[in-house]
């Protein structure tokens, strides 16, 4: 007797089936499959993932001869239709910086685009740069996805952890495990800062994150003309090119490979993410770019601002009854600054122009390369002008070097002029005044960092679909945000969020679609509340209400004592106040309390809480405790080939006494080059050998570039070279004096004291090169790369101990 019994995904027999019998009974599981409910009129992807192995579900007999026909397992398929997917974002732009929302700086590729497809003018951002890219890529809340903060000032809270959780799976992970290519090209901010180097871990790379394919830079910002990037996991050898610029690069990556994939594979879709860092400082650019706005902008900020409003109003992207905001009083008005100020700031505006201009032409060519493929109508293109508003973190008078502004460090624009003629060029790492980061944000309130208010959070989004968007050049106006892009990219595709991912049971998507206003611009909003918190810049949107309070102006990087109690509330009926121009609070205190409440309800909900107003100590991450793979390590050992270690897993040597020892062989004929760098343009230091002679450069943050060097060449042979940085401040007092020793096989050679050093951040992402200078040089009185033409042995680092002292404990060999 055959006994069969059937569950709800198979059946279990007792007895030898024939082959016959084996088919009916696989009928029968179909059959019960089906009644199981599985009759949705569209079908839906899995809600775990990775899928299950495959299984071979035929007949299996005794040999191949009496089982049925052998499979294959399949390639995933995406669902039927699947659209192909580019979605560009840029950095730190304005709403009303480019000319597709009335801005000053042309963007024809934008412009494209919006005539054949939709403009969004009420999309928001978080107001800084790796919050929005968290949100981006997960549909979480950029607290819930622990990017409370931008990972260089990453707390161990959290909200603020930076550390990517596994319950956030990204649309990247998704797309790749439901049928998609995958490809993240530009910048990673999304990668803990101690996860960056080459001993990893991965599992948060881009790659890590679902994305196969990867060519970027793991870092915040970036030196256009001497880039630190990679390819996957693997770091880029610089280009030898003479005019190369980055976002070239990148723009020729994204075409190669969106070209390659295609051509292999034609018939599965792909998602490409495109982040190419501009307009984010350093503002470099070509200099023909540059040039086409000469005297573009000698009208100052004020009138831009007024120009570009009535620009706004005749595209439509601002209601006719919006008001223009006005400047902050601690801002100066254009009419108050001498001729030399104003042609200083009107050529900072006219680098930054050329930068924003030269990135929209970049992404036109990758723009057109997709248009060139089969079915360029069925891509869904994403093009989002800014992460968050324009960036003030120039200050009031400009800078030629943005590490100065971290370090807490202000600028004059007497000292900045002299550089007139180089800003843009490799020589800088130049940005914009405060005062035109405002002008970039008009009509509304504020810049970058002051997610309280649009001038922070609200930036140009356009999306193109030929295939599906039938307004063409129309306007949608219903409340959008970053967490909604991956749930409408979902919806669109036919993509169930998954429930599981990797055996990680996931977050729900806290975004809400808008695929719903793609054919219907007056459709009711469903993004109806959404709060907003950065570095105690707070607000809350709610029904069309939005309550305001700012804690600090973005270009002061020194804050005092703050009580978030004594804040100001401000409040806009937003609805009706496009701009928030009109502060209804005096007059609606019942509201204004209300809408507070829920502010509190919301945050205590998405982990924003505990508020945090340090500012710049945060850079530092071993005042804040952050995690390094290096442990309480205190002597290090570094070989040849270790190239572009990131800052935070390079020694940390600031506000300390250090050392480092190197062993090198001088062949005859002596030798030249880099022996160690820490750092580059905007600072650090360098151990090297030029005209025989060693010599050792301190960066202080491009203010002065002290040079230690020894009075006679190198003995041919084995030697063993010694600096002694000897700091004098006290246990935690930042950036004071020091005196730096060279000693050449024991013998003293070269001495100096320094009156200040740096006290915060040595470098913006440019790390440790051992044999070489990697990215920008730490000098200019060599040529990059600056190999090292005799042999290293090794290098080794002592911290918080001179050379004399006492071995330390523990070790640390690379």
């Amino acid at each position: 007797m055959k006994t069969l019994t059937i569950f709800k995904n198979g059946f279990y027999a007792v007895g030898k089936l024939t082959k016959s019998e084996s088919k009916f009974f696989l009928f029968l599981i179909l059959i019960s499959n089906f009644t199981f409910g599985q009759q949705n009129d569209k079908p839906e992807t899995p809600k775990v993932l990775p899928q299950p192995d495959f299984h071979f579900s035929g007949y299996v007999g005794r040999t191949y001869q009496d089982s049925d026909p052998p499979q294959f397992p399949q390639p995933i398929k995406a669902p039927k239709g699947a659209p192909n997917v580019v979605l560009i974002l840029l950095d730190d732009s304005g709403f009303g910086q480019f000319s597709t929302f009335g801005g000053g700086v042309p963007s024809p590729t934008m412009d494209k685009l919006a005539d054949e497809g939709i403009r969004f003018n009420k999309f928001h951002t978080t107001a800084l740069c790796s919050p929005t890219r968290a949100a981006l890529i997960t549909g979480r809340n950029h607290h819930s996805a622990t990017f409370g903060v931008i990972c260089e000032t990453a707390t161990g809270y959290d909200g603020y952890t930076c550390v990517l959780p596994r319950s956030c799976g990204t649309i990247g992970e998704v797309l790749k495990q439901n049928g998609y290519m995958t490809a993240w090209i530009g910048k990673n901010h999304n990668t803990p800062p101690w996860e960056t180097s080459e001993a990893g871990p991965f599992d948060r790379w881009a790659n890590g994150l679902g994305f196969e394919y990867f060519y970027g830079f793991n870092a915040g910002d970036m030196n256009h003309w001497n880039p630190v990037l990679y390819e996957n996991r693997n770091l880029v050898p610089a280009s030898k090119d003479p005019n190369y610029h980055m976002t070239i690069d990148l723009a020729d990556h994204a075409i190669s490979w969106v070209r390659k994939v295609k051509s292999i594979a034609p018939d599965k879709p792909y998602f490409l993410y495109l982040a190419p860092g501009a307009a984010h400082s350093p503002h470099h650019a070509p200099k023909e770019w540059i040039d086409k706005f000469k005297g573009k902008f000698d009208m100052g900020w004020d009138a831009y601002r007024e120009q570009a409003f009535e620009r706004q109003k005749k595209l439509g992207v601002i209601p006719p009854d919006a008001k223009l905001t006005a400047r902050p009083e601690s801002l100066p008005a254009w009419s108050s600054l001498n001729a030399d100020q104003k042609r200083l700031y009107a050529r900072m505006m006219e680098v930054f122009a050329g930068y924003g201009a030269h990135c929209d032409y970049e992404m036109g060519r990758v723009v057109d390369a997709v248009k060139q493929l089969p079915d360029a109508d069925n891509t869904i293109i994403i093009y989002i002008a800014g992460d968050n508003g324009a960036s003030a973190e120039g200050g009031i008078e400009g800078s030629v070097n943005e590490n100065l502004f971290f370090n807490g460090v202000s600028e004059k624009w007497q000292d900045n002029i002299k550089f007139i003629d180089e800003l843009g060029g490799p020589k800088h790492f130049n940005h914009f005044t405060a005062e035109w980061a405002w002008a970039m944000c008009t009509p509304f309130q504020w810049t970058k960092q002051v997610a309280s208010h649009f001038g922070g959070t609200r930036n140009p989004m356009i999306i193109s679909w030929p295939a599906k968007i039938k307004d063409k050049g129309g306007l949608r106006s219903q409340f959008t945000h970053t967490i909604d892009v991956v749930p409408t990219l979902y919806e669109l595709i036919g993509i169930t969020p998954p429930e599981t991912i990797n055996g990680i049971t996931q977050k729900p998507i806290e975004g809400v679609s808008f695929a719903y206003t793609f054919n219907d611009a007056k459709a009711k909003e469903k993004h109806t509340t959404q709060y907003f918190e950065l570095g105690v810049n707070r607000g809350i949107y709610h029904n069309g209400w939005m309550a305001s309070a700012l804690s600090f102006a973005p270009w002061n990087p020194n804050r005092g004592t703050f009580d978030p109690d004594k804040q100001k509330w401000e409040l806009y009926k937003v609805d009706e106040d496009f701009s928030q121009a009109n502060d209804i609070a005096a007059n609606n205190s019942v509201k204004l309390r209300e809408m507070q409440d829920l502010w509190w309800v919301e945050a205590s909900k998405y982990n924003v809480l505990p508020l945090d107003w340090r500012a710049v100590e945060r850079l530092n991450g071993e005042l804040m405790g952050r995690p390094t793979l290096a442990g309480d390590a205190t002597t290090f050992t570094y070989y040849p080939g270790q190239v572009g270690l990131p800052n935070e897993a390079s020694p940390r040597i600031l506000n300390k006494s250090w050392s480092v020892t190197a062993d090198i062989d001088i062949p005859e004929g002596g030798a030249e080059g880099m022996i160690v760098t820490h750092g580059g343009l905007v600072g650090g230091y360098g151990l090297y050998v030029q005209n025989g002679k060693p010599s050792f450069v301190y960066n202080n943050l491009a203010l002065e570039r002290p040079t230690i060097t020894g009075k006679e060449a190198l003995p041919k042979g084995k030697v063993k070279l010694v600096v002694d940085f000897k700091y004098e401040g006290k246990e935690k007092e930042l950036g004071k004096a020091a005196t730096v020793t060279m000693l050449v096989n024991g013998k003293k050679v070269a001495e100096q004291h320094l009156e200040r050093t740096i006290p915060i951040q040595i470098s913006l992402n440019e790390g440790l090169d051992v044999g070489m200078d990697a990215g920008s040089p730490v000098d200019f009185n060599y040529k990059l790369p600056f190999e090292f033409t005799g042999k290293i042995e090794k290098v080794t680092y002592n911290l918080g101990n001179s050379k004399e002292s006492k071995s330390p404990k523990k070790t640390k060999t690379k």
